[in-house]
């Protein structure tokens, strides 16, 4: 099984991120989860499930939400975090939704929060680092963060999702795009419907 980093920052779409961690923990795949301050919130709001404010209540929730899982969660400015060195091995990390804050300190190497620090981390190490940026439109600070995040390694993968399977219901769309970022992951799955010309 592998060992991934799950990051959920302040944007809308945070059911994305939800999607991909419920996915590799039904997979037995290890996930380090960080949380932004806003990204709680944003869990309220979009998805109707109340994650508590503060990282003790948030851990707690979490435990009993998904008993019995390889789910780590870390403190969003825990420093110490096993995330926060590279000697820690993970196999990847994704930023789903990345808000263009978060955007703009992975792409500076700010390092200001745990989320920029294991992106760093990731980065330095030549691990794969997949950022799903939620905002429309972009701006040129925007384009240019996001350019030199590539530039350093990162795959930028938006949240926007194919119509060709004819999607039947708002989570076959976020599917097709959590299916995407597995494999940039390299994880095996058949959770979204591919492209086929016959």
């Amino acid at each position: 099984m592998g060992s991934y980093v799950i990051a959920i920052s302040g944007a809308s779409g945070a059911v994305y991120g939800v999607t991909l961690l419920e996915y590799l923990l039904k997979e037995k795949h290890r996930v380090y989860l960080i949380l932004s301050p806003s990204a709680r919130l944003i869990v309220r709001e979009e998805l109707g499930q109340d994650w508590g404010g503060q990282f003790s209540e948030t851990a707690e929730i979490l435990a009993k939400r998904y008993p019995e899982s390889p789910l780590i969660y870390c403190d969003e400015q825990d420093m110490k975090a096993p995330i926060a060195s590279g000697s820690v091995h993970t196999d990847g990390m994704v930023i789903a939704p990345c808000s263009m804050k978060t955007l703009a300190g992975v792409s500076h190497g700010f390092s200001s929060s745990l989320i920029e620090r294991a992106a760093d981390v990731t980065l330095k190490e030549r691990r794969r680092l997949i950022l799903m940026p939620r905002e429309t439109p972009l701006s040129q600070i925007h384009l240019r963060n996001l350019l030199t995040a590539a530039e350093m390694g990162a795959t930028v993968l938006p949240a926007m999702p194919p119509f060709y399977n004819r999607p039947k219901s708002i989570q076959d769309l976020v599917q097709s795009v959590v299916g995407r970022a597995l494999d940039l992951l390299n994880v095996k799955n058949d959770v979204y419907t591919r492209w086929s010309a016959s």
